[in-house]
Parts: C-alpha cells; sequence; structure tokens
C-alpha cells in the first residue's frame, strides 16, 4: 500500500516510505486513522462503493471489499469506544459481538478504552434475535439506540437478553443528534458507523457525520444495489475536504473530514 495524500516532502525519509508501494502494519494505519484530540465526539463512517456506486452486492458488501480494506476494517473497529450500525445490516450481515485484539491491546488501555468496542444496534422495530451471541455473551454489552414509541414488549425483551435500551428519538426511531449525545453521555466519543446505507443516510441528513472513509472498490456491479447513504436528501450538500488517500492493488482508501 502506498499513500497519495496528503503529498509531502519527497525527501523527507518518512514522507517517502509512506509513499511506497508495500505492506502497512498494524500500528502505522492505526497512527494513519487515529481519532483527532478533544473532549466532544466524532462521527465516523466506514462504507464501501463499486466503480458504479453500489454500497453492496447480493445484499452484502463482501464481494466489494478486498484483504486490506478488511484490516482497515478492523482497524476503524480497534480505534473506536462504540461501533453503530442498523438492524438491517445486523440481520444481512450477520453481525457478532467485537472482540479484543491483542494488536490494539495496549494503543486502547492508553486511551482509556475498554477491551473492545461496543456494538450499538439502532432499530425503530426491535425486530431481532435476542438469542443471538451479538446480545448474550459479548464481551462489552450491546447497546440498543430506539425511539420512545418502541413497543415494550421487544424492549423488554431485549433488556431480558443483556443488552441496554437507550430512548433517543420521541416517536418509534431515532433522532440521530440525540443518539451521538446519548452515547458521549456515556463515555463513547470515538463513534464508527458501519452502515447500512439507510443508517448513514440518517446521519448525513442531520448533520452529524463528521467524516466519511469510504472504500473505492475496482469493480463494476450495475444492478440496483443501494448507494452508501439513502433517504431523505439534504437541501444543500454538504462539503467534505480530503484529508488523506491511500492505494492496494487498484482500492482507494479514502477518508474526508467535515470542513
Amino acid at each position: 500500500m502506498r499513500r497519495l495524500f496528503p503529498v509531502t516532502d519527497p525527501a523527507d525519509p518518512e514522507a517517502a516510505r509512506a509513499a511506497t508501494d508495500r505492506e502497512w502494519g498494524l500500528d502505522e494505519l492505526a497512527d494513519a486513522y487515529a481519532y483527532p484530540a478533544g473532549e466532544g465526539p466524532w462521527l465516523r463512517a466506514n462504507m464501501v462503493s463499486s466503480l458504479d456506486g453500489a454500497a453492496q452486492h447480493d445484499g452484502k458488501s463482501q464481494q466489494l471489499s478486498s484483504d486490506m480494506d478488511m484490516r482497515i476494517f478492523g482497524t476503524l473497529r480497534a480505534l473506536a469506544d462504540a461501533v453503530i450500525v442498523g438492524a438491517q445490516t445486523v440481520r444481512q450481515e450477520g453481525y457478532r459481538p467485537a472482540r479484543a485484539r491483542e494488536a490494539f491491546a495496549e494503543r486502547r488501555a492508553a486511551a482509556g478504552q475498554g477491551p473492545a468496542p461496543a456494538i450499538v444496534v439502532v432499530t425503530a422495530g426491535l425486530d431481532l434475535d435476542f438469542s443471538l451471541p451479538l446480545f448474550t455473551s459479548p464481551l462489552v454489552p450491546t447497546l440498543i439506540l430506539t425511539g420512545a414509541a418502541a413497543s415494550p414488549e421487544r424492549v423488554a425483551a431485549a433488556e431480558k437478553s443483556g443488552a441496554e435500551v437507550v430512548i433517543a428519538g420521541d416517536g418509534p426511531g431515532i433522532d440521530p443528534a440525540r443518539a451521538v449525545e446519548a452515547l458521549a453521555g456515556r463515555g463513547m466519543r470515538r463513534l464508527l458507523t458501519e452502515g447500512g446505507p439507510r443508517l448513514l443516510g440518517q446521519f448525513v441528513a442531520s448533520g452529524v457525520l463528521d467524516e466519511l472513509c469510504l472504500t473505492v472498490s475496482p469493480t463494476l456491479t450495475a444492478g440496483t444495489a443501494q448507494r452508501i447513504a439513502g433517504g431523505p436528501a439534504r437541501t444543500v450538500p454538504e462539503r467534505f475536504a480530503l484529508a488523506s488517500l491511500l492505494e492496494e492493488a487498484g482500492f482507494l482508501f479514502t477518508r474526508y473530514r467535515r470542513i
């Protein structure tokens, strides 16, 4: 892998090393994707897209991915306090609890983090199988974000499984800004959302997304797959700035931040 942006002085040995096409270690990836310093919450998204804009193929993202994409996926998880995901993605992708990784243990301890990030599931109807390991045996208790109109019976079933239910909206669904505030109030400042497109669309439309890590896969799919973000459009498109660009085997690993 090599770094294409930011461009630095080629006479600088570190810059020359970063621009060389070679294997990057986990520590280098963790440094490259470190969260910004600060007390407030920071919400980043991690998504993959084909060249023609598909976020999935046959309902899943794996066929658009690569080994390096999965290494970055794991690194972003290892840096986060919480991983936010929509209920549909939990069902489609077969989500399991986040695991502790020895390679990141020292870094997480130094940052005051627990052994693994919490998985946070966003759902209006709580239509989930609460007998799955994601709810019954996570290393860190799974959280569920829902609205005040959620079914009391489904809330009770979730809590019985060991999950913590957090109300972050007045209706059946969540208010994205309230959801971010609720997690920050629990000490979860470094936030990562992995989708799906409908959930990312909510974060984009509400203006709470701080950073997008987008892998551009050198694949073409055609078909009718969703884009990386769906749902209501913003009145005025929000501009983000390129923060970094890495490349390996034709895959582009982009990182954009709010201006």
